[in-house]
């Protein structure tokens, strides 16, 4: 496994009324946040908040090129992002413990924290179609160029995972200075990952490493 420091490249908030930030999640324009009784668009380029759906937003944030999913106590909402209306539920597989979301493969994966796993479910039924393993608590999920990252939360720890989504196994891991959690993950699709802050109202920038052979 190949280990480095987080390399922190810039920091949104807290923002009024956000006592915190659970999930993340980038529609190609503006960064989505879950905010408790609130998904808000944030502007990363200015860092100013646009605008807010009234929805119930507990945790993991997706976004699949045309709808919004959050997780919201034990269901996962599909929103309209023009409207904030929701459209259709299904099951959480955690049924409420679950923690990060993202769409990938025309699929939803979906954390679960306490359990350690991350399951890759049917967007339509929830059904859980594979799951993978980890040795800590999972927080936020995403995937870039056909990597599957993570973030983990133990203790006053966190890092940025990016593991075998066969197997489960560590390839790399980010770590966080102690006392900056993540609590949500969202890829950009080139080379900065957004992650929630939790209870810092935060949201932090980390830029991702190249990979080998990478120019």
């Amino acid at each position: 496994m190949r280990r480095s420091t987080a390399n922190i490249v810039r920091e949104y908030g807290p923002f009024p009324g956000v006592e915190q930030v659970a999930g993340v999640t980038y529609d190609g324009k503006d960064v989505w946040f879950a905010a408790g009784d609130k998904l808000q668009a944030l502007d990363p380029a200015s860092g100013k908040v646009l605008r807010s759906l009234d929805v119930a937003a507990h945790a993991g944030t997706a976004f699949d090129g045309e709808h919004l999913f959050q997780l919201a106590e034990d269901r996962i909402q599909k929103i309209d992002p023009k409207t904030g209306h929701v459209i259709a539920t299904i099951p959480a597989p955690g049924g409420g413990g679950d923690s990060g979301l993202t769409w990938a493969e025309g699929t939803l994966w979906v954390g679960q924290y306490r359990d350690r796993k991350i399951h890759q479910i049917d967007p339509q039924t929830g059904t859980i179609l594979r799951t993978i393993e980890s040795n800590r608590f999972v927080t936020g999920v995403t995937w870039v160029d056909g990597d599957l990252w993570h973030g983990t939360w133990v203790g006053d720890e966190s890092d940025l995972r990016r593991v075998d989504p066969r197997s489960g196994e560590v390839l790399e891991s980010l770590e966080l200075p102690p006392g900056v959690n993540i609590s949500g993950l969202e890829s950009d699709g080139r080379d900065k990952f957004f992650c929630g802050g939790a209870r810092s109202g935060k949201i932090r920038v980390v830029r991702r490493p190249r990979r080998d052979g990478e120019g």
